[in-house]
């Protein structure tokens, strides 16, 4: 049978076909095209079509089966404009090159060490927290992960750096999802939204060359990823130019921090909504941590703590979509997809999914009992992407993950502001739009010791 030619989908507009549903909520768009056209949905944009993909089976086949036939997307490539070429916008031999040199900096031994500055730099934040006090936790957790990213990628205290930082990253995190980016795609056209785009590029470049050229100035050894990548040879014996190793810095800074900072302001979140859940918690840290700081050799024995950051990664994944784009005609599912057609793998979508999970929208921590997750198809659970270009840093944000909650949850329980849905910006990551406001309650040892019995 020959492949259908174009799957369905919403007709849209002229000329601008389905740009301003996508703008207005692009959560819902998906959503609604996943429940009313299956599993390929065609979507128009100016300049671009693109197929939003909601199975499993077609998210394994782009990211696992055939990713040669598929490079990064229109959208993620111009994020070059920030990143350079690094390890999320570049392809080809060029990717294997720097991949294989990045991937030592990321092995478990190394991870030891890293635990150790995250839990160091959560207590210091914890330092200025008050029982009783109002927070916005999504702006804490921004300002912590940043802090240990620095730290731990370069050997940098950046307290002096750290506003001016935040103050670009937000600048060029908004630009990639405003609608000038969709009219105008050319940081160079004079829009004031591209010139403070521009500016904050300068910013960031400044801060990470200054970095890397003491770096090269230091005389002493250091176990952050910097020095690693400066000590790494490629095959001809060459090393990374400064160039290069800008790039890889700019895009694990921005990937190393916000999307950990993200999944911690939806764990904290969902906890002070689910009681059962979070005193389930504070039972397993009462048990297995006894009120001390937890390690990184702790987090194999913290396993319902890694169900709560899976969980809040299922129903918020940080990075909410992943882009491809085909480089030859191929068929996917029975429909014909031209050379030069968007793939949008919509993790949204497929983790919200009935077919895969059971009360897809609940939050249940169980579902991950028994290590669940290695027996779910590809494809299914996806928040670092999959197959080769899969998050070289997963492993890292995992434990980043369960020992900041683990050392903040030992503390401090958390109750919600408001009771209103929390109101959700899709950019290139999925954002609170007004944060998460939360009252944080000091805890009382003697609260673990009663939870810990009750759980008994």
């Amino acid at each position: 049978m020959a492949p259908l030619h174009v799957p369905p989908g919403p007709s849209g507009y002229p000329l601008i076909g389905n740009l301003i549903p996508f703008l207005r909520n692009p959560l819902a768009l998906f959503t609604q095209c996943a429940r009313d056209y299956g599993d390929v949905v065609r979507l128009r944009f100016p300049g671009m079509e693109v197929y939003s993909l909601h199975h499993p089976d077609l998210t394994a086949y782009v990211l696992r089966g055939e990713p040669r036939y598929f490079i990064k997307d229109q959208l993620t490539r111009r994020l070059s404009n920030l990143l350079g070429q690094g390890l999320v916008t570049s392809e080809g031999d060029f990717w294997r090159q720097q991949r294989r040199l990045a991937q030592p900096a990321f092995q478990p031994s190394h991870l030891h060490h890293y635990g150790t500055v995250m839990t160091a730099y959560t207590d210091r934040m914890l330092h200025d927290w008050q029982d009783g006090q109002r927070r916005d936790l999504h702006q804490d957790m921004m300002h912590l992960t940043l802090e240990i990213a620095a730290k731990t990628f370069f050997d940098s205290d950046i307290a002096t750096d750290a506003n001016d930082i935040r103050t670009a990253l937000e600048a060029v995190m908004t630009y990639d999802m405003g609608l000038s980016n969709w009219l105008f795609p050319d940081r160079w056209v004079p829009t004031p939204a591209a010139f403070r785009f521009r500016r904050a590029v300068r910013t960031l470049d400044q801060i990470i060359y200054r970095i890397i050229h003491q770096h090269r100035l230091s005389t002493h050894p250091s176990a952050d990823l910097l020095s690693r990548l400066l000590a790494a040879r490629n095959d001809d014996d060459s090393q990374m130019t400064d160039q290069q190793l800008r790039d890889e810095v700019m895009t694990l800074l921005l990937a190393g921090h916000e999307t950990t900072a993200l999944t911690l302001s939806y764990c904290c979140y969902l906890l002070a909504q689910h009681p059962k859940a979070e005193q389930a918690l504070a039972a397993e840290w009462a048990q297995v941590l006894d009120g001390r700081t937890p390690t990184a050799a702790d987090v194999p024995r913290l396993p319902y703590t890694t169900w709560v950051v899976r969980e809040s990664m299922r129903l918020y994944p940080p990075a909410w979509g992943i882009g491809r784009e085909a480089i030859q005609d191929c068929v996917i599912d029975g429909y014909h997809v031209p050379k030069g057609t968007q793939l949008y793998l919509n993790q949204w979508v497929v983790h919200r999914d009935p077919r895969w999970f059971d009360e897809p929208k609940a939050f249940k921590p169980e579902r991950w009992e028994n290590d669940s997750v290695k027996r779910l198809p590809h494809g299914v659970y996806f928040p670092f992407g999959d197959g080769p270009r899969i998050c070289i840093g997963n492993h890292f944000a995992m434990m980043e993950a369960v020992l900041v909650l683990a050392t903040v949850g030992q503390r401090y329980r958390m109750t919600l502001v408001s009771d209103r849905p929390l109101a959700l910006v899709p950019s290139v990551t999925l954002r609170p739009k007004h944060g998460v406001q939360v009252v944080v309650h000091k805890r009382p040892w003697k609260e673990h010791e009663r939870i810990g019995t009750e759980a008994a």
